[in-house]
């Protein structure tokens, strides 16, 4: 089966980015001052967990898989690379929403071994090994988090499909840009 790859940036994460920039619009407005673009930009982030899981789902349906029932393995939970903080964290957003279309989710990420307790976000889920053998039983492998401790070519090899939301693939015929 032919790889296929889609590539798109998944929103930011961590305690800064998807919040911040809205404290500066509640003081503005204050001030009577509008902040549309600052409030577009958070819309637009807090909708890139679903485009990346509809990417996944036409993924999965060009190659006459369901979406109920997939086995998806998802790389780096983190907020960032090479970190184990998880506040905020877009990829809790694309797991909860796979689970939502019946999908069966596991991730790998070596900062975060158990998957942690959360407010209003519930997983119990320990990081898989990522391994060939590994990769290859999954139906889909979503690149959450780059960690630079990640075997990006061994993963390449072994995955029937490839969902790349950091862009560590370099752009090629295969690739599928969003």
């Amino acid at each position: 089966m032919a790889l296929r790859r889609f590539t798109r940036a998944l929103a930011s994460g961590g305690h800064c980015i998807p919040i911040d920039p809205f404290y500066l619009t509640w003081k503005a407005r204050e001030y009577g001052i509008h902040t549309r673009f600052i409030e577009l930009a958070g819309e637009i982030n807090a909708s890139m967990p679903r485009y990346v899981v509809d990417k996944t789902l036409r993924a999965l349906n060009d190659v006459g898989k369901s979406m109920k029932g997939a086995k998806i393995l998802a790389l780096g939970i983190a907020y960032k690379p090479d970190v184990d903080d998880m506040r905020a964290r877009p990829s809790v957003f694309v797991m909860e929403l796979l689970r939502d279309w019946g999908a069966e989710g596991a991730y790998s990420d070596p900062y975060v071994p158990v998957f942690p307790k959360m407010r209003g976000h519930y997983f119990d889920l320990c990081s898989v090994a990522l391994t060939p053998e590994t990769v290859a039983e999954f139906d889909a492998v979503i690149v959450l988090t780059n960690h630079h401790g990640f075997d990006y070519e061994m993963i390449a090899q072994n995955a029937q499909i490839l969902v790349d939301t950091r862009g560590v693939y370099p752009e090629n015929p295969e690739v599928i840009r969003a």
